[in-house]
């Protein structure tokens, strides 16, 4: 049996002996064998003979195969379109398909122009993408424009994101980005009691840069009554439609559900349990907001209400009702073609470093926290969870709203963070709660605001950006 052939011994043959390395790929009739010098070949020098590798583009080992399409896009030599074209329409793997179209895409020849264009037609979002990546070096080219700015309208979201990205991005964006950081001085440290979506009437376009909420809950609560559940969710898909207008570009709405239970009329009738997290996202995604991650906020099973206790006598099948100790904080972003650095890069130095993370932090996505409770509001906001997204998710000095407010925990902890805050809230006696707890000045020694809707419209007309 012979030796396995090593690294120096393949750098050696490409240093020296050419022949001797084109005989040794023939050579290898052993999958494993054969790919470590395929993977090993690294950079390929001037007078390697590439044919050597065509046999392999049907072995039947899908590594093999794959391999062979980085090397052979190496040699950046036309000849071979046609068989990677052929590889990147039929190979019965798709990654090996779409290796196939960026080898083809790195030649940088005019030549792959029409092999690029006829794979935008590919059933594969990933292969017209490479298509893309490829065909955008001869974007000069006014056919190759055209062909491109049509995939506008592909069927495929993140084809529409690129396209959108390098043919139609707005020719304001420099002006946003300089604006980014600030705020309007007539919504920091401010409360308005009143209907949420009369209030966010009167707040201007990309004005908040977070927010974080948690809305009420559907018929579970004496101050939420709504006639059906579908119109619950068209009151939240209205509040969020204008949370998104006044979102700056690129930045972050929380959302804390959890599916909640409707207590049955009567033990003749079931209780009925409403999925709102799942509900709600769909309509979020609906109407511009990019999902980007699900958090689980695990309480103890001590502190919820026990849904176990008839299981637990019967034990019988389908009878099964687990307490529900976890709720979702559902992380999304304002759809935006530019990335996260474009939005970082907004801030001064010294803001970027003075909001670091310092120290442990959660690494995963679920955050173990005790709930809070209150004699005032029933369903509070722990201090430790709105402690969390804001460093998370903001800058110091930036601005972060929660549409319904209750008892304002969002504020506190924003003004312990040096952030401001902006928060509205239609209970009045939650309104006078937070005057109790929202008295102090912040680090920059301003006073909360309360005002009604109709004071908060008059003040609202005069606000500035400031910082």
């Amino acid at each position: 049996m012979t030796a396995m052939v090593t690294k120096e011994q393949i750098a050696e043959l490409k240093q020296n002996n050419l022949p001797g390395l084109h005989q040794l790929i023939q050579e290898k009739a052993d999958s494993r064998e054969l790919l470590f010098v395929l993977e090993n070949l690294g950079y390929l020098p001037r007078g390697f003979d590439a044919n050597v590798l065509v046999p392999f583009l049907k072995h039947p080992n899908d590594q093999v195969r794959l391999w062979t399409i980085k090397n052979l896009g190496k040699v950046t030599d036309p000849r071979f379109m046609k068989l990677l074209l052929e590889s990147a329409t039929a190979d019965a793997d798709s990654m090996v398909r779409r290796e196939a179209v960026s080898s083809i895409g790195r030649m940088r020849t005019e030549k792959a122009i029409p092999y690029l264009t006829q794979l935008l037609n590919d059933s594969d979002p990933k292969i017209v993408l490479q298509a893309i990546r490829g065909l955008l070096v001869f974007r000069a080219n006014l056919p190759v424009k055209e062909q491109l700015e049509k995939l506008a309208k592909h069927p495929n979201e993140m084809v529409q994101s690129v396209i959108r990205k390098e043919f139609f991005q707005n020719s304001n964006g420099h002006e946003a980005k300089e604006h980014h950081a600030t705020s309007p001085r007539g919504l920091q440290n401010v409360v308005v009691q009143g209907d949420v979506r009369e209030i966010l009437k009167y707040v201007p376009d990309e004005s908040i840069h977070l927010t974080f909420t948690s809305p009420p809950y559907y018929n579970a609560r004496d101050y939420s009554i709504y006639e059906s559940y579908n119109a619950y969710l068209d009151f939240l898909t209205q509040v969020f439609c204008e949370v998104h207008r006044i979102t700056k570009e690129g930045r972050f709405l929380i959302v804390n559900t959890s599916p909640v239970i409707v207590p049955r009329v009567s033990r003749a009738h079931s209780s009925k349990r409403y999925p709102i997290p799942f509900d709600l996202h769909a309509r979020l995604v609906q109407n511009g907001w990019e999902f980007i991650d699900d958090i689980i906020w695990l309480k103890p099973e001590s502190s919820v209400k026990n849904r176990n206790a008839g299981f637990l006598q019967h034990r019988k099948p389908l009878g099964y009702k687990p307490n529900p100790t976890t709720e979702y904080l559902m992380v999304y972003r304002k759809q935006t073609d530019k990335l996260l650095d474009w939005n970082m890069r907004a801030y001064a130095w010294d803001t970027i470093q003075a909001s670091r993370i310092q120290g442990e932090y959660e690494t995963s996505n679920v955050w173990k926290i005790d709930p809070t409770f209150d004699r005032v509001h029933s369903a509070v906001f722990p201090l430790e969870l709105c402690n969390r997204v804001i460093k998370f998710y903001s800058y110091k000095g930036d601005l972060v709203f929660d549409p319904f407010a209750g008892s304002g925990t969002l504020g506190k902890a924003a003004r312990n963070l040096q952030r401001y805050f902006f928060l509205t809230e239609q209970e009045k006696k939650y309104v006078e709660r937070m005057k109790q707890d929202l008295v102090e000045k912040d680090l920059f020694g301003n006073e909360t605001r309360f005002s009604t809707l109709e004071q908060f419209a008059e003040l609202a007309s005069r606000a500035k950006p400031s910082r």
